[in-house]
């Protein structure tokens, strides 16, 4: 089973997708996010502390079907971060990502994300995928934001029209869409 949960930032996504397996043993977080500052350590160390020790961790967000052990249950948290991570790394220090290489991060980020499902499925394992909701704001000022925007919008349509269920969280609460 594939779920998809989506929502802003903030909105109770993490603790959904938790709270869904948390009876049970059998789970890895496959967690994406980069630490490069403290800031990001100390989210890190609160995301961690939410979670059961028992629960087992593989941070990565490359190659992640290497996440798939015997356990049935994987949560990866969050979507939105291993976006911007393959994002940033193919488009380094560019201050304009043209159509062609907006493509080639797109694409990328599905292959990778694609790759976990079909093992995920081949297995007959459950993944929930948390992924942030970006279009319900302003447009970004800046080109490199808005790229982003558009990028992750067109990931979370694709990994919606796959999953078996979506739900999106607003202010801790969760409603079925699909």
């Amino acid at each position: 089973m594939i779920t998809l949960v989506t929502g802003g930032a903030r909105s109770g996504k993490t603790n959904f997708a938790q709270k869904r397996l948390m009876s049970k043993k059998d789970v890895v977080y496959i967690a994406t996010a980069k630490v490069e500052d403290s800031e990001m350590a100390d989210r890190v160390k609160h995301h961690k502390d939410s979670r059961p020790s028992s629960w087992r961790t593989f941070e990565a967000y490359y190659d992640l079907q290497n996440a798939l052990g015997k356990e049935d249950n994987y949560i990866l948290d969050c979507v939105t971060n291993l976006s911007s991570n393959i994002m940033f790394d193919l488009s380094k220090d560019v201050d304009f990502i043209d159509d062609k290489l907006q493509q080639v991060i797109e694409k990328e980020i599905m292959k990778q994300l694609n790759d976990l499902i079909l093992k995920i499925r081949e297995e007959n394992k459950n993944l929930i995928l948390v992924t942030n909701e970006l279009g319900d704001s302003i447009v970004p000022q800046h080109h490199i934001s808005r790229v982003f925007r558009d990028i992750q919008g067109r990931v979370n349509q694709n990994l919606a029209s796959i999953s078996d269920e979506v739900y999106i969280v607003i202010c801790g609460i969760e409603v079925k869409l699909k």
